[in-house]
């Protein structure tokens, strides 16, 4: 193992934070933050939810959230399309963005994200993971990427470590995501909307002008931040007690009628029409008590 991430194992094996550890590790590679983002199950039983971890600003985080940035990110999808590390920077990045890329572009630098290195990993369960290391810079000379190139394979190692250490002491625990409670988003509402609707993923894609992948990365953020699966962890959370305002079986009910009814959009003839139609049908029910219990 290199001497590089010893501390990181220690850590983890002693059940320390480790925090101070991974921003002391991403130091030492010569960048100023990292995020590690995934879309994953722990289970093959229960739909995929998202994680994230990173050294970056709570203030960041939030605003990348409600701002639903992850649409308009391509670093994100041009990461997880490629086997190979994508290295960017924001002057490079801004010559051809327009209108919402630009102002997520300029926003994210006002808020210390100038330029890195991101990479995207894939695991069982449909899981995608994405890797990013970054400095504050808005430029990435000659030098700075002749580093990233000699340093790479470490770079690409503490990715892989981080992300095995992540799913077995995290996701496989069931431990929540840090988004649990956290307040849906506008683009996340509407998603719930549409589905009440009778919209599929391919629907909503078309409808709100963004790809069918980053739908899902809408709803595995609705899942997160209810703080559920499916309907069996809702009666295990009601039984520890769990807050009802994020574990309420509305919450659950509409979380299980969505499911259902994206579920439906794969059959096809006279059985989709007839599966839709009862999944549209409880879309409605559900989305309807949900909004009664939420507007509380």
């Amino acid at each position: 193992m290199p001497e590089l991430l010893r501390p990181l194992v220690s850590a983890v094996e002693s059940g320390s934070d480790i925090t101070g550890i991974v921003v002391d590790i991403v130091h030492r590679l010569g960048f100023d933050n990292m995020m590690y983002g995934a879309s994953t199950s722990a289970r093959l039983d229960h739909e995929s939810r998202s994680y994230v971890f990173t050294t970056f600003p709570q203030r960041w985080v939030v605003q990348y959230d409600q701002q639903a940035y992850i649409e308009v990110d391509t670093r994100i999808t041009r990461a997880l399309d490629s086997a190979l590390p994508l290295v960017w920077d924001h002057a490079t990045e801004r010559t051809n963005a327009t209108g919402a890329t630009l102002l997520f572009l300029d926003d994210m630098l006002a808020n210390g994200v100038g330029s890195g290195v991101i990479w995207g990993l894939h695991g069982p369960n449909n899981t995608r993971v994405i890797v990013s290391l970054s400095y504050t810079s808005p430029r990435i000379d000659d030098a700075r990427r002749g580093a990233i190139a000699s340093n790479l394979a470490q770079i690409m190692l503490f990715g892989t470590f981080f992300h095995e250490i992540f799913m077995k002491s995290v996701v496989e625990q069931g431990l929540p995501s840090i988004s649990l409670g956290v307040p849906l988003t506008s683009r996340e509402k509407q998603c719930i909307a549409l589905a009440a609707q009778g919209q599929t993923t391919q629907d909503m894609a078309l409808k709100l002008g963004i790809s069918e992948r980053t739908i899902q990365f809408h709803f595995d953020g609705i899942r997160s931040k209810l703080g559920a699966a499916n309907r069996q962890e809702n009666c295990e959370g009601d039984a520890r007690g769990t807050d009802p305002g994020v574990t309420s079986s509305a919450a659950f009910n509409l979380l299980l009628a969505v499911s259902t009814l994206l579920i439906s959009s794969s059959y096809r003839g006279s059985i989709k029409r007839s599966r839709i139609a009862r999944a549209t049908a409880s879309c409605r029910v559900a989305t309807a008590s949900f909004v009664r219990i939420e507007s509380k």
